[in-house]
């Protein structure tokens, strides 16, 4: 393998090659030879303290460092230990599992079997979201392959260890992609989050220690057994290890899917690799982590994309779904898209977010048609603020703090459609461009 500085990819070098999608293909490419590594030659442990070496943090949302959260599992426990992958991939913005699962199905695969080894599961579940169908017939597909291969089933590599893996499709609920929401949804009841702690490395599917995490986290983990931690480490930022999948949509030259080292600036991001803002235009803001994190204006986004430095800024990485808005973008409208879809997802648990989220959507739709009168801002900030921290899952800060960032930062558009009952962007360019 080359040096930090020499490596451009590492997951989606596998996507230049069709071929890599299928068991001979990545076989080629020296594929399940990290497993059999630590399988063979590595304790469980030893596997846990390698993924804390790299500093993989969780590629999901939260950022929670994968190898400590292996190690919270309790080996002596005589419950059955269960790996979870969630591939419920629900946030708005954010498409880079699906690649995964389509272009490297066996690279999600082989990070399976080495995270299910390092905490002693002997099954494993791969929650699909219930529109990506096709993700789920190539997985299911892949999970054949890989069971003729004798990669899965009964004493892999010629250990005693045994494993299997099972998909299953979810309903379609935004809410299911939350971990506790998923394990419910998993044992066949309403995906509502569960109270925590406890947590799920302790009890969690079917009331055993349970880890569960994202297609990304997962997909990494075969580069760190075969190249070390600390190699993995050195690619990224002092505590963000390794690459990172930036989805990049929105008012772009170039949309897609860039894999980049930890800590990449937002700016370099969009301007060096998505081609910039497209049609000449100037940039006005850009959400960074899917659309629940906090927009940033055009003149933040001098900033590393990793989970420190964007919680510095005062937003998040999140799932690194970066939405960039130009500046014929009417700011109450795309508020409006983005409470119109935390109210309907709301899952209806908790009070502030059962009320809270559609309350936040009629208001902006009260601004949007002329319905409102100037006290409706602060009013917009006041239950937002009184919706944050106060439910069970973060459902609830999801549907706030969109609002309340838009409403400070952009707040003259929204006094002027309250006292005009008109849209000043739509004056200033004749029309707006469509946030959806």
């Amino acid at each position: 393998m080359n040096g930090p500085s020499e490596v451009r990819s590492l997951i989606a070098s596998y996507w230049e090659d069709p071929a890599a999608a299928s068991l001979a293909g990545y076989l080629a490419r020296g594929g399940y030879e990290a497993a059999r590594q630590a399988l063979t030659a590595m304790k469980p442990e030893d596997v846990i303290e390698e993924v804390k070496r790299a500093n993989l943090r969780g590629r999901g949302g939260a950022g929670f460092p994968a190898g400590l959260k292996w190690s919270f599992v309790p080996r002596t426990s005589p419950k059955p230990k269960y790996l979870v992958v969630n591939a419920d991939e629900s946030e708005p913005g954010t498409f880079k599992d699906k690649y995964i699962m389509l272009r490297s199905p066996h690279l999600l695969i082989e990070g399976a079997i080495i995270a299910a080894y390092a905490i002693d599961a002997r099954v494993a579940y791969i929650y699909v979201r219930g529109e990506y169908d096709v993700c789920r017939l190539r997985l299911e597909e892949a999970l054949r392959e890989a069971y003729e291969a004798g990669f899965l089933g009964r004493g892999i590599f010629g250990t005693a260890y045994d494993l299997d893996i099972y998909v299953h499709k979810g309903a379609g609920a935004y809410i299911a992609g939350e971990e506790t929401g998923l394990l419910e949804s998993l044992e066949g009841k309403r995906a509502y989050p569960r109270i925590k702690p406890p947590f799920p490395a302790t009890v969690g599917l079917f009331r055993c220690p349970t880890v569960i995490n994202n297609v990304e986290t997962l997909a990494y983990v075969p580069f760190i057994i075969r190249h070390g931690g600390a190699w993995f480490a050195s690619l990224g930022t002092e505590r963000n290890g390794g690459f990172k999948l930036y989805c990049v949509s929105g008012h772009v030259r170039r949309p897609g899917v860039y894999e980049l080292p930890m800590g990449t600036s937002l700016r370099t991001i969009i301007e060096d690799h998505a081609g910039g803002v497209w049609q000449d235009r100037r940039l006005k803001a850009v959400i960074p982590g899917g659309s629940s994190a906090p927009v940033l204006r055009a003149d933040e986004i001098d900033v590393p994309a990793d989970f420190d430095a964007l919680a510095k800024a005062g937003s998040m990485l999140g799932s690194a779904g970066i939405v960039v808005m130009d500046e014929m973008t009417c700011m109450v409208r795309a508020l409006e898209v983005i409470a119109d879809f935390y109210a309907d997802e709301s899952c209806g648990q908790c009070t502030p977010c059962r009320e809270g989220a559609p309350w936040l959507l009629e208001m902006v739709q009260d601004i949007l048609h002329g319905r409102a009168d100037p006290s409706y801002p602060d009013l917009m900030l006041q239950v937002a603020q009184n919706i944050l921290g106060r439910t069970i899952c973060a459902l609830g800060d999801a549907a706030a703090l969109p609002v309340l960032s838009f409403v400070r930062k952009f707040r003259s558009e929204f006094d002027y459609h309250i006292e005009y009952k008109r849209c000043d962007v739509e004056e200033r360019y004749g029309g707006v461009s469509n946030p959806d």
